[in-house]
């Protein structure tokens, strides 16, 4: 979606709302497309004292696999976006140090464009089952929240030649 704010820039006191779906089926995360029914978006753009300012609620269903014991996960995240619009920043500078201003050419904001790159900024780099989820049990593979496993723990090999001597006794 664009929103033409040019008349915003230009002192217009009408907000331009949006209230869309927008579809994700093709975002790759890790090795899968995660978000199947596309986020929602609900926001305005205004201005407030010749200053245009973003704000957007993003919601979907996060589909996916847990990176420890591999058990399907649906979770529903959210996240609030707040951002400043400019036309133009004055000075020649690093646009990473300045990640609340958004810079809008020709008055065309790509909304889609912006919440597709804060989604994946948003999406956390390890997804977990649960916080404390204990994973898989390297030798058998057993998921090691269900219970554990018959496996026996290694021994440190430095330490084998004391153990046998605790086995002759």
């Amino acid at each position: 979606m664009k929103i033409d704010v040019t008349n915003l820039f230009n002192g217009d006191n009408n907000a331009l709302l949006f209230d869309y779906t927008l579809p994700l089926d093709d975002l790759v995360y890790s090795t899968y497309n995660p978000i199947k029914n596309g986020a929602l978006i609900k926001g305005s753009v205004n201005q407030n004292a010749g200053v245009v300012f973003l704000s957007a609620n993003v919601s979907f269903d996060f589909f996916g696999f847990c990176d420890r014991c591999a058990e399907p996960i649906n979770k529903k995240m959210s996240f609030s976006l707040d951002k400043t619009l400019v036309q133009s920043l004055a000075n020649k500078i690093d646009y990473d140090e300045y990640d609340d201003y958004i810079v809008v050419k020709n008055g065309l904001l790509d909304l889609d464009e912006l919440i597709t790159e804060e989604i994946y900024l948003f999406l956390p780099s390890k997804i977990l089952c649960r916080e404390n989820c204990k994973g898989l049990c390297p030798k058998c593979g057993k998921n090691l929240n269900l219970g554990k496993c018959g496996c026996k723990k290694d021994v440190d090999p430095r330490m084998e030649a004391l153990l046998q001597l605790l086995d002759d006794e």
